[in-house]
């Protein structure tokens, strides 16, 4: 294992432990920070504002980690190149992250809604196809990662001020859930070889 590989590989296990420290924290109860936004936005998800967002926020969830991984297979089929099949293997372990941990934290959501709070899925889905998305521009097209990586960035910024203002999820519950795609993400990342360092390839 190379000294770049070990360091993805920590950065991952740092993440990691801050998405599960963070889930304790605030299992108990909210923080000051995310009462004072739920309370400012009480109600809202009522309101002309909330009805867009509503629609808004299907966009940005778990569609979008479905449709890339749709576009990984096809590609994957086309080009035999077994690139496609460890992002898609990387994208499910770090788009399921919130579904699996959710059970762990056993968190309240801010108003009366189905399924627990902590991470927030849509937030999640974002991210981890973003977070491929990287991963694959980094292996097959360079110049694009950094306007890859934010554009992504936005629309995870969006997915979650959508979820908060809809009062589904409490602030911390969307910064957990980056936190958790990240360090799962870098850890499937490292493993198969597909970060910077760590030997990334493709047949193209």
């Amino acid at each position: 294992m190379t000294i770049t590989r070990t360091r993805w590989f920590v950065m991952g296990l740092v993440l990691l432990g801050a998405f599960v420290a963070l889930g304790m924290f605030v299992a108990v109860h909210p923080t000051n920070l995310d009462s004072a936004i739920a309370d400012a936005l009480r109600g809202e998800y009522d309101r002309p504002l909330g009805k867009v967002v509503a629609w808004l926020t299907d966009l940005f969830g778990p569609i979008m980690p479905y449709a890339f991984a749709l576009g990984l297979i096809v590609q994957g089929v086309r080009k035999r190149d077994p690139l496609y099949a460890k992002l898609l293997g990387v994208l499910a372990m770090a788009g399921y992250t919130a579904t699996i941990a959710k059970p762990m934290f056993d968190r309240a959501r801010p108003r009366e809604y189905p399924d627990l709070s902590y991470p927030s899925g849509h937030v999640g889905s974002v991210a981890s196809t973003g977070f491929v998305a990287v991963l694959l521009c980094v292996a097959v097209a360079p110049r694009l990662v950094k306007r890859i990586a934010a554009l992504f960035a936005v629309a995870t910024v969006l997915s979650a001020v959508f979820r908060i203002i809809l009062g589904v999820h409490w602030f911390t519950d969307t910064v957990g859930a980056v936190v958790g795609v990240l360090g799962v993400g870098l850890l499937a990342a490292a493993a198969v070889r597909l970060l910077p360092g760590a030997g990334v390839t493709s047949q193209e």
